[in-house]
């Protein structure tokens, strides 16, 4: 069973890293062993982070970025920290996917797009008065597929 994250960029505390791991054991007990992630700051490096933690303990499970471009073109802006965690997690990642050769106006919709067609889960953090952001796209591509929607906002 394969999950998929979408989330905003300021989406962080310990209170939500805390369910974020309680949701992704019940996940993993009722079969999931994929966890893909698109490499945004924000909510996207937290879940990739807790899926690598989560390794340790579960083995059997993997990561897969799914990033919208080339990593140099999608960390031109990241602050300095966040690069640093970027490529912390692209070297500790099980496999890497892009789905664009360089950056476009529209590689980020297509990085949502091939992350609701792998899922059958997605884990979200998505407050829904911000319904024009990636995330809100993400999350209607994933209602409109029929997927499992998790939103943790």
């Amino acid at each position: 069973m394969t999950v998929s994250f979408t989330g905003h960029r300021d989406a962080y505390s310990p209170e939500l890293q805390r369910k974020l791991r309680e949701t992704l054991e019940r996940l993993i007990a009722e079969g999931a062993d994929l966890f893909c992630a698109g490499g945004a700051v924000g909510f996207d490096t937290l879940a990739a982070e807790t899926v690598l933690e989560l390794q340790g303990e579960y083995p059997q499970i993997n990561l897969r970025l799914v990033l919208p471009c080339p990593p140099e073109a999608q960390t031109a802006r990241f602050p300095v920290k966040a690069r640093e965690r970027y490529y912390d997690i692209l070297r500790a990642s099980d496999s890497v996917e892009t789905v664009s050769p360089r950056y476009t106006d529209g590689c980020m919709k297509l990085r949502n797009r091939r992350l609701t067609e792998l899922a059958d889960i997605c884990v979200c953090c998505y407050d829904t008065s911000r319904f024009s952001s990636g995330t809100g796209q993400t999350v209607r591509m994933a209602e409109r597929k029929g997927i499992r929607i998790i939103n943790l906002y």
